[in-house]
């Protein structure tokens, strides 16, 4: 406990203090760990967590606490008799509906946050001041996010159609910078990181939908069409005047360090750094999110195809730290554990990524009161392996429902007592 820390009691709370809630990010429903107090029903909420005690921050606060009452404590209740499996039960299904609502938040954001890129690339030619100024915000929000508190979280997120290129590209930003800050980029290189990431295929717009959202193989010429959105994207930045390095980004992201990229088949010394980055994360999402559903990798087996085929391609001091900050399982994935359980990944810490949040798969348990095991604070439990939606019974896959389309979202972290 901070020397500096201020606690209160439940009932000294107010609207107008600022809170520091001292639980991992699952046990409780609101979309942040720390917040100001704005109305009564997080009042309600933070009560019913029925917390003996509550961090603030005066420093923070609008207003002090309440004062505590000076009435004599309520005589106690007969204990009557409890059942300890139904106290079980109600408290895991209070943890999931916990889980669900935060869950629920963060998706609410991530598909928000995917319309204002949808936006901004439809006012790019129009209204390029207010696109760029929409960039910005997105970015600085998400690089405020990830180095302005202590850890951070990484979700899964329930994907839309995976044709849906701002999902992409929303996906790509949030890896990129989860990157970045795992190698220990600054607040400005992560910005210049994050802008080139979030506009990186902003060349697509020269090209026929037809030829872009194609299922099938694309012909010799179609392939040579595609390529070109590197140089198409340069162009519309170079008007646009974009930062060199963005601008760098928008045309290398494609580039592999053995030289078999594109569009100018560079080798590493002559590629960026941050578009090496880039081409990491881009890379990942492709495998994981591919045109053809059909043709999905895991996580697991993207970071494995990666690293063991491919690992000429990419900066290897940067795809294993990003290898690192992702975990061998990161949020979506299906697991099985050392005692043979089967479960989902819901959420993990990148700084602990060996042990995340699970969702688990008990046959006599309904869905809605579903196990939930964090490995951090089960040390006596861990992860056998990834499995492939093919490998897991139909029973346990509808029980579990892993995410159709894998996308991925951030939100602020927080130290624990």
């Amino acid at each position: 406990m901070p020397p500096s820390a201020h606690y209160i009691q439940p009932e000294q709370l107010c609207i107008g203090l600022y809170v520091q809630l001292d639980l991992s990010w699952w046990q409780h429903g609101f979309a942040f760990s720390q917040f100001k107090i704005r109305d009564q029903a997080q009042l309600d909420s933070l009560r019913q967590l029925n917390l003996p005690s509550l961090r603030y921050d005066p420093a923070r606060s609008d207003c002090q606490p309440l004062p505590l009452s000076s009435e004599p404590p309520a005589p106690a209740a007969v204990p009557t008799k409890v059942d300890p499996q139904q106290l079980a039960r109600d408290a895991r299904a209070a943890q999931l509906r916990a889980l669900r609502t935060r869950l629920a938040e963060v998706d609410r954001r991530f598909v928000q946050t995917s319309q204002q890129i949808k936006a901004l690339n439809q006012t790019l030619r129009s209204r390029p001041e207010d696109a760029m100024k929409a960039a910005g915000e997105i970015v600085s929000a998400m690089v405020e996010t990830l180095l302005g508190a202590p850890g951070v979280v990484l979700h899964s997120i329930t994907g839309k159609a995976a044709d849906d290129s701002y999902f992409h590209a929303l996906n790509v930003t949030v890896l990129s910078l989860l990157l970045g800050r795992q190698l220990g980029l600054d607040s400005e290189a992560c910005h210049i990181l994050g802008l080139g990431a979030l506009l990186h295929d902003i060349g697509q717009l020269e090209i026929p939908s037809k030829v872009l959202l194609k299922r099938e193989p694309l012909t010799r010429p179609e392939q040579q069409l595609v390529q070109l959105h590197c140089s198409f994207g340069q162009r519309m930045g170079e008007k646009l005047m974009f930062d060199d390095e963005v601008l760098r980004i928008i045309m290398e992201h494609h580039e592999h360090c053995d030289g078999s990229g594109y569009p100018r088949g560079l080798h590493e010394p002559a590629i960026g750094r941050l578009s090496r980055l880039v081409a990491i994360t881009n890379q990942f999402d492709n495998l994981c999110n591919p045109l053809d559903p059909r043709a999905a990798l895991s996580p697991h087996e993207a970071l494995a195809m990666m690293f063991k085929h491919q690992r000429s391609r990419f900066d290897e001091v940067a795809l294993k730290a990003f290898i690192r900050c992702m975990g061998i399982y990161p949020p979506g994935s299906l697991v099985q554990l050392d005692d043979q359980r089967y479960a989902l990944v819901l959420g993990m810490n990148p700084e602990k990524p060996l042990r995340p949040t699970l969702m688990l798969h008990d046959a006599e348990l309904p869905k809605h009161e579903a196990l939930i095991l964090d490995l951090e604070q089960n040390p006596q439990h861990s992860i056998e392996r990834s499995l492939r939606p093919t490998e897991v019974p139909l029973q346990v896959l509808e029980y579990l429902s892993p995410r159709r389309q894998l996308s991925y979202h951030i939100e602020p972290g927080h130290g624990r007592r």
